[in-house]
């Protein structure tokens, strides 16, 4: 009888983990489901872009040189703003006063001058001709025309006036403004304008950036690790060696920034908010992850292998480097990639050496000044324009499929390369 009871209690306890366990998966699914889907819904109508189509005709005499190129000196000085809003205005010829003129230019872009000046620099062809181009719209337009803006409350604590608003709604009824997809966002950097801004410096910046960290961490991780596995020799130096490897995995982000701060920068004098600091930094950070991955997998590898290699002749060096390591070499990259992830996903060491700075231009080198993918998110959260929050979380988005592409990527190589033994 007591041993029936017993049974049955076992059996209780193992159906009370069961449910434990499949309820804590469960509320871990659901909590990323609330998350994805809240990023989602905040984000995903930054994909579109509000634009007012404009005829615009710039006179070729003025701007090109005697080879039919565009003067630089004379677009430079050219008032494009001007030309902008003047052709604007010819669709509202009821606005007569300077102070409606002012609120109807807030309408559009104050980089809408620029656009155009570059759309003529790349389409010389479309001088002497009115030329049919799409404009961007300030921000308010496009939050207004997306539904987000609020206008329940008093005119003078809005952005946008009654006045502006019937123009906004008279010029969509019309046709005159549109929602297009947003190719800025992707094609574009930083900006101080919400509706200029994109993401494409912030990338270059972050595969520049990842590229110097693998770089650097890869190779001095798998030296360690052969190091400690084939070659240090038992003993208190030793241990104290692999005791720090595994403190400093733990040891939070924000000091490796310090680190970087205080050695890259103030004892070597390397510039600020380059790539190259970024990855040595994000290096020094990755290294202990990346070493504690590579020495499981060697362990991983039957010694058989190695005593193979030794009996046939071949030295230390050889037998881990011809024959351990390659059939390491599926749990070390998936260790990297892992490792590469997470540092990607890092802003506290990149504030410290200063990639928090504002970046107009696309990195074109490792010296370049730049900033990162989630430095760029968090400066954009931290405006109070409600359309760079907007177009923060379609960065997050965008980040977290390429987090999810990564770990995919090192779940493939594991699988592909792995062998049984």
């Amino acid at each position: 009888m007591n041993k029936d009871k017993r049974l049955k209690k076992r059996h209780a306890r193992e159906k009370r983990l069961k449910f434990y366990g499949v309820a804590s998966i469960c509320i871990a699914i659901m909590m990323l489901i609330t998350l994805l889907s809240s990023i989602t819904f905040n984000g995903y109508t930054a994909m579109q872009q509000a634009y007012i189509p404009l005829k615009i005709q710039v006179s070729g005499e003025k701007l090109l040189n005697s080879s039919g190129a565009v003067d630089a000196q004379k677009a430079l000085l050219f008032n494009w703003d001007s030309k902008v809003k003047k052709a604007f205005r010819e669709n509202f010829p009821e606005v007569s006063s300077r102070s409606d003129k002012k609120e109807l230019n807030r309408l559009i872009s104050s980089n809408s001058g620029y656009d155009v000046k570059q759309f003529f620099i790349k389409n010389v062809e479309a001088f002497n001709s009115e030329t049919l181009i799409f404009i961007t719209a300030s921000d308010d337009v496009d939050q207004y025309l997306k539904g987000r803006f609020n206008t329940d409350i008093p005119e003078e604590d809005r952005r946008l006036t009654d006045k502006q608003l019937k123009w906004i709604d008279g010029m969509h009824s019309e046709g005159l403004v549109k929602l297009k997809f947003n190719k800025n966002f992707f094609t574009s950097a930083d900006s101080r304008e919400p509706e200029s801004s994109g993401i494409l410096g912030a990338v270059v910046g972050s595969a520049l950036t990842m590229f110097v960290t693998v770089l650097l961490s890869l190779p001095l991780a798998v030296m360690a690790s052969i190091y400690l596995e084939y070659f240090a020799k038992p003993g208190k130096l030793t241990d104290f060696i692999e005791v720090n490897i595994n403190n400093l995995a733990a040891v939070p982000s924000i000091v490796f920034g310090l680190l970087g701060l205080s050695l890259f920068l103030s004892f070597f004098g390397l510039p600020r908010s380059i790539p190259l600091v970024g990855g040595m930094v994000l290096a020094l950070m990755t290294i202990p992850t990346v070493i504690i991955a590579t020495r499981a997998s060697i362990r991983a590898v039957p010694p058989s292998i190695k005593d193979a290699a030794l009996g046939l002749g071949a030295s230390k060096m050889q037998a881990a480097l011809h024959h351990v390591v390659p059939l390491a070499m599926p749990g070390i990259l998936t260790g990297t990639i892992i490792g590469t992830a997470q540092a990607l996903g890092e802003t506290a060491p990149l504030l410290m050496i200063g990639m928090v700075a504002f970046i107009i231009d696309v990195p074109t080198s490792f010296t370049s000044p730049s900033t990162v993918l989630p430095v760029q998110i968090f400066m954009w959260a931290d405006s109070a324009e409600r359309a760079f929050y907007e177009r923060s979380s379609l960065a997050i988005m965008f980040l977290v499929a390429f987090l999810i592409l990564i770990n995919l990527t090192a779940i493939i190589l594991r699988r592909k390369f792995e062998k049984k033994w």
